[in-house]
């Protein structure tokens, strides 16, 4: 029996987290002894976790990196809190400097970096060590394995690194998993001395639960009652999925006329107060409705009449696909790796990613009845069902072997 360790930082509400919760649940416990390390015991997500793996106590030091900093030096961990305001004053720095919006991806590398030396080192020796979410720097340093993976959720070409010491620490790794095609080629345009590194395992998705949790009922559910025509997007409130262009978006709509319309948003995160300020600007407040944190956002997807993901970036975003699995017609932006996401015209419709293209791609579909209908149908019979990428990851931890499966 091979001894694994798989690490991630804890079980919110997220798409990354509910696609290891569902691996975690297939993997083959009378052949692997699973030893799970979450850097914090925290999220909606831990009822998700079947027991069957071994969650490995929490390490206060690890455990600081998803708290706040006032919370980290209060608990005494002075050293951890200080390399996270240094972190957090060098990205600020550098990012007006390069006039850069979006830093969090540095800052979060930063404080990895300044933290290191203070970090305690894993007690057990494993036969593989999976890091499920970037950074990596706990399994690639601290550590001691004899097959070390590393798993990418994003689409790396549109976060801003530092790459060459990002590459150091990858280089640690036997495997690096992207969870598509599109994924891995856009990581590859900054590491192409990885290439032969990287292998493609999508996300595990059960299209059965997905339709049995969305028959669900919800109290409450202010979409069960409500007759305009709903879009619905699921995601974490930040820049990367784009709801403040959407807000926009949705307001040149209604200024157009469109007044039989709604959009609601399942998700929260740290834009919250933004993005409320925004819906309040443009009156748009028993239109563009914020559902909050949900654990189960399948009963909403299921009630709404056009699915739209409006991101600026995605690896593969999960719940495309589980909308899919529910037949509902999508819009989604044309993010680089949207292409992979969804074939246009055929399962779903990718519009330009602004917020003049956001408005023209709902428009498109609100008007296009027979669009929509084909789009749902065509999800409807298509089969998303995808086990076998359990059996890649058990080669890859078994003999490492490259077979045509890779190609």
């Amino acid at each position: 029996m091979r001894n694994v360790l798989i690490a991630s930082y804890d079980m919110e509400v997220g798409g990354v987290e509910r696609s290891l919760a569902g691996m975690l649940d297939e993997f083959d416990y009378n052949k692997y002894e699973i030893d799970l390390m979450l850097y914090r015991h925290k999220g909606d997500f831990m009822g998700l976790l079947s027991g069957k793996a071994n969650l490995l106590g929490e390490i206060p030091q690890y455990a600081s990196f998803r708290k706040s900093i006032s919370e980290t030096l209060n608990e005494k961990q002075l050293r951890i809190g200080a390399s996270r305001v240094l972190a957090k004053a060098h990205s600020a720095v550098l990012g007006k400097v390069k006039g850069i919006e979006e830093m969090g991806y540095y800052q979060l590398q930063l404080m990895w970096k300044y933290a290191l030396p203070f970090l305690p080192e894993c007690e057990k020796d494993y036969d593989v060590a999976i890091s499920y979410l970037w950074p990596h720097y706990f399994v690639a340093d601290k550590v001691r394995a004899g097959k070390k993976i590393a798993w990418i959720h994003t689409d790396y070409s549109t976060v801003v690194t530092n790459r060459q010491q990002d590459l150091k620490m990858w280089e640690k790794f036997d495997y690096i998993i992207a969870v598509s095609d599109a994924c891995r080629d856009s990581f590859l345009e900054s590491y192409v001395s990885l290439k032969d590194k990287v292998v493609v395992i999508e996300n595990m998705i059960s299209p059965e639960l997905v339709r049995t949790l969305a028959k669900e009922t919800v109290m409450d559910n202010p979409m069960d009652n409500d007759f305009r025509f709903k879009l619905l997007s699921v995601g974490r409130l930040c820049h990367q999925k784009g709801f403040d262009q959407a807000i926009k978006a949705f307001k040149q709509l209604v200024d157009k006329g469109y007044n039989d319309m709604v959009w609601y948003v399942v998700g929260y995160g740290d834009d919250e107060a933004m993005l409320r300020e925004l819906i309040e600007e443009n009156k748009l407040e028993n239109r563009f409705i914020l559902l909050g944190k949900q654990t189960n956002p399948y009963p909403y997807v299921s009630k709404c009449d056009l699915y739209v993901q409006p991101s600026r970036y995605e690896g593969k975003a999960v719940t495309v696909t589980e909308a899919k699995i529910l037949g509902k017609p999508i819009v989604i932006t044309n993010y680089p790796t949207a292409p992979s996401q969804v074939d246009h015209g055929i399962d779903g419709f990718i519009t330009d990613m602004s917020i003049d293209g956001i408005a023209a791609g709902i428009e498109t579909l609100f008007h296009d009845i027979a669009l929509r209908e084909r789009l749902s149908t065509n999800c409807i019979h298509s089969n998303y069902s995808n086990g076998n990428e359990m059996d890649k990851l058990y080669e890859l931890i078994t003999t490492g072997g490259r077979s045509s499966r890779w190609t």
